[in-house]
């Protein structure tokens, strides 16, 4: 677990350098989002970084494609390309794009970024590795403020309805979106009793704790219905400027502050 921490502790430098060296990107929800990845990526996702299209892979999507800092630090801590390639982030020319995309990655499964669409897309990657009869599961990873688009809601009536148990949801609770708190945009309140009421399995964790993460998703690979993953966490985490500050959804730190959150992370 200390390996682990270890791993978070460097991605939350790679993620404030890359938006820092690229003068724009999101550091608020890549932030909240990194124990979600580290245990995914070290815990429980089955790939291989030399075979990234392996039929045994476990499929992800990650939905809220504006972390794609946090995403792409933890693919080259896999291995999936040198960590010198994270700094031509949001550079002309780079694979490292704003929102991920397969045509510039192998191991990217669908390009995202157009909130409320990654679920949709990854009922449809579910439903055909059923066909296949190809028992990999299929993991997307969803910002609260997303929950808010009606496709979503669609998303989890056909899983239901498709009979997806190969579908974990991970929904990134940080409660904040661009434009403030979830609950005074739309509310999300009584969120588990919401997507229960879709037939889903629901799990409720604390976002920054690896070992429950991991836990959740094992049971959820286990499970006889669709699993939706509330990971609730603070958008910023690790860095005391940035944690619930709406206003570190999407703005580069300066030198300074970047300074300033590097002498916290690497205490």
């Amino acid at each position: 677990m200390n390996e682990l921490m270890q791993i978070c502790m460097q991605i939350r430098i790679d993620i404030l350098k890359m938006i820092h060296n690229a003068k724009s990107g999101h550091p608020g929800g890549s932030l909240s989002c990194v124990e979600i990845l580290t245990a995914l990526y070290k815990q429980v996702l089955k790939f291989d970084p030399k075979n990234p299209k392996s039929e045994e892979r476990d499929r992800f999507v990650l939905s809220k494609g504006h972390a794609s800092s946090a995403y792409y630090a933890i693919l080259a801590e896999c291995g999936y390309f040198p960590k010198e390639e994270l700094m031509t982030f949001r550079k002309f020319g780079s694979r490292l794009q704003g929102h991920p995309s397969n045509l510039y990655l192998d191991c990217v499964e669908v390009p995202t970024g157009s909130l409320g669409q990654g679920l949709s897309m990854a009922c449809g990657i579910a439903i055909s590795l059923k066909l296949d009869k190809n028992p990999a599961s299929v993991f997307c990873l969803m910002g609260d403020g997303e929950l808010q688009e009606g496709s979503c809601w669609e998303a989890f009536m056909n899983a239901d309805t498709r009979n997806l148990n190969n579908l974990i949801a991970i929904i990134d609770r940080n409660k904040l979106q661009i434009d403030g708190k979830t609950e005074n945009i739309k509310k999300l309140d009584n969120l588990k009793q919401k997507i229960e009421s879709f037939n889903w399995n629901v799990i409720e964790v604390d976002g920054h704790d690896i070992s429950q993460i991991t836990n959740a998703c094992l049971k959820a690979k286990e499970s006889d219905k669709p699993t939706a993953i509330i990971a609730n966490t603070i958008k910023g985490k690790g860095v005391s400027f940035m944690e619930d500050n709406t206003g570190w959804h999407g703005k580069a730190p300066n030198d300074e502050e970047l300074s300033l959150a590097l002498k916290e992370l690497e205490v």
